[in-house]
């Protein structure tokens, strides 16, 4: 299991500086990927070699790895997202691509698909299904959480490790493997005068100020009429998501959705050659 070399790409969205991999030749098809919350661009280093035929676009979303942070006045709520990711496709010339998410990236892929069907060949869900939904009730409390948590993160130094082995370890204890851990710690990282600090945007951390509702949520799921494909960790959030993938059933009952083994970060373990097997399957068997 070994991760082939990329090549480093970046762009100007909105004026913020969006850095980015690139796995295979432009010719074949493009394939856009969206790492999970707190990772990077990196998280794709092992899966995007493995889908042979296609060009692999990964950015690091903002806020994330080397991309910029937003501005003081801006928020990371996940629709936040969309408007740029269709700046950076328009960049790269794409008038319809495949899109691959994990985890966060994987909700902001759902948005984005359902508002831009006509833009995205084929959807593939990796262990992330849709926002989760607030009840209407719960949006004041929400909001005040928000305001609270977003100031004391607005004053919240990047955390510095003493050494990239040392941020490599924190990343381990969240379940990674060695090698994994290495591939997404070293690309959020930048060199420091006590060591090595963190490239992630605290803010990253804090409450979202509005988050949809059921009825929201559900509304963006009966809008995937394109191919789509959601594959579970079985040692991911497979239990905590539950009540998500049933969602998926009864609101996309063209979905594929199957368990896949291992933890969250799968496309990063052992069977990633299998996984990409599985999603060239998909992306050839609805053409």
């Amino acid at each position: 299991m070994t991760a082939c070399d990329p090549t480093e790409h970046s762009w100007n969205i909105d004026g913020l500086n969006l850095k980015g991999l690139a796995w295979g030749d432009p010719a074949n098809r493009p394939v856009l990927a969206l790492h999970g919350w707190l990772d990077n661009a990196a998280s794709f280093a092992l899966l995007a070699p493995c889908l042979k035929g296609c060009y692999v676009v990964a950015p690091d979303l903002t806020g994330h790895g080397q991309s910029d942070w937003r501005s003081p006045d801006a928020t990371y709520q996940v629709y936040d997202d969309v408007p740029q990711i269709m700046g950076l496709v328009d960049q790269l010339g794409w008038e319809r691509f495949g899109l691959v998410g994990h985890s966060r990236g994987a909700i902001i892929s759902s948005l984005l698909a359902s508002a831009f069907p006509e833009r995205v060949g084929h959807l593939v869900l990796l262990d992330g299904v849709s926002p989760p939904p607030l009840p209407e009730t719960e949006y004041v409390g929400q909001l005040r959480r928000f305001v609270i948590e977003r100031k004391r993160l607005m004053a919240r130094k990047s955390r510095v490790y003493p050494s990239v082995e040392a941020a490599v370890a924190a990343r381990e204890e969240q379940g990674l493997s060695a090698d994994a851990a290495r591939l997404i710690a070293t690309r959020n990282l930048r060199p420091c005068e006590h060591g090595h600090a963190l490239t992630t945007d605290p803010r990253l951390r804090g409450a979202s100020a509005v988050k949809l509702t059921p009825g929201q949520v559900n509304a963006m799921l009966d809008a995937l009429e394109i191919p789509t494909l959601l594959l579970i960790a079985e040692q991911g959030l497979a239990v905590t998501h539950a009540n998500r993938q049933a969602a998926m059933h009864e609101h996309v009952p063209r979905a594929i959705v199957d368990a896949f083994p291992g933890g969250h970060h799968f496309h990063m373990e052992s069977e990633v050659a299998t996984l990409g097997d599985r999603i060239l399957a998909f992306f050839e068997d609805h053409k």
